[in-house]
């Protein structure tokens, strides 16, 4: 029963601490679940992340129904999942209140914490990016496939899980 509170507490700071969406609570979740609980390794991490980045839905509610469970099955994934949702649920309900009723968007200072929060949160991204890196990209061959995907993304429409799907069936072809 302990992990089952532990794993709705975790999310639940996670997803009142995190603003800017999934890809900015990467490294607050990493840190929490590989470093702080140890309940995923590294590499256990990587692989939640590919299949949430791959299945429908927002990749920090994917996440933390993936490794919910992982932890305590069914359980373990609507604990995870309600725990990092729940947050984005009340304080939006909150704001929209507030919004509706005094157009908050054009109080200055919120304005302001607002423009500042947006480079904070490339900043997020880009630390999950660089951490999860050093640990995926491991030979000439995972920084080839790395670059290719990313030159792919950037410059083409293509969707990134058309790209993923792609990707796993060449590896899953060539690489075995």
């Amino acid at each position: 029963m302990n992990l089952l509170f532990d794993l709705f507490y975790t999310f639940f700071k996670i997803g009142l601490f995190t603003i800017g969406g999934g890809y900015a609570m990467l490294p607050l979740i990493k840190k929490e679940v590989i470093e702080t609980h140890a309940w995923l390794t590294t590499e256990e991490f990587m692989e939640v992340l590919a299949i949430a980045e791959m299945t429908p839905g927002p990749i920090a509610v994917n996440t933390a129904t993936f490794v919910g469970y992982r932890l305590a099955r069914i359980p373990g994934a609507v604990l995870g999942t309600a725990g990092v949702v729940l947050p984005s649920l009340i304080i939006i309900t909150i704001i929209a209140a507030y919004f509706v009723q005094y157009n908050i968007s054009e109080i200055p200072r919120l304005k302001g914490a607002f423009t500042a929060l947006r480079p904070a949160v490339i900043g997020l991204i880009a630390s999950a990016v660089f951490s999860l890196g050093k640990k995926g990209i491991i030979d000439l061959r995972s920084a080839l496939i790395a670059g290719a995907v990313f030159v792919v993304l950037t410059i083409t429409d293509i969707h990134p899980i058309f790209v993923l799907l792609v990707t796993g069936i060449l590896g899953g072809v060539f690489l075995v």
